[in-house]
């Protein structure tokens, strides 16, 4: 914005020595500091503000553009007809060839399952019979009313 070359810069601080004296010159240098940061500031917060101003009207542009399109789809696919009078059958009506193949596959699956007496598993160990869906509790807790037997086999509270 403001250019100012080397040689001029210099050419102002030899006035300045010779004008201002040596013990004021610090601070007309921060006085002079001071008015260009303010100047920098105020340029800055115009650019910014012109910046902004030009974003907003791109806005306005491109939501105008999008509201003229939006209008043009809905001229040529209104949506009272297309719910009044629909050229497309439904869902319901197509037909599902998923049942019989889910039927197939649990059919396969249940072929291919074990019966439920024989606990062995591929590596011919017997395995343990499987949990019931309920949480019966233990005879043994009945019995004894210590609570809860610990994990890892520790004792229960007494």
């Amino acid at each position: 914005m403001f250019d100012v070359a080397p040689t001029e810069l210099l050419l102002i601080g030899a006035v300045a020595v010779a004008v201002i004296p040596p013990k004021d010159l610090p601070r007309a240098m921060r006085f002079a500091g001071q008015w260009i940061g303010k100047a920098r500031g105020m340029a800055r917060h115009f650019r910014s503000g012109i910046d902004e101003m030009i974003r907003q009207a791109e806005l306005e542009e491109i939501e105008k553009k999008w509201r003229e399109e939006n209008e043009r789809i809905m001229r040529e696919h209104p949506l009272h007809d297309a719910i009044e009078h629909p050229e497309e059958p439904s869902l319901a009506a197509l037909p599902n060839p998923m049942p019989e193949a889910v039927s197939q596959a649990v059919a396969e699956v249940k072929a291919s399952e074990p019966a439920p007496a024989a606990f062995v598993a591929e590596n011919g160990t017997e395995l343990p019979p499987p949990i019931p869906a309920g949480n019966p509790a233990p005879a043994k807790a009945a019995e004894e009313d210590h609570g809860p037997e610990l994990p890892l086999g520790l004792p229960p509270k007494q």
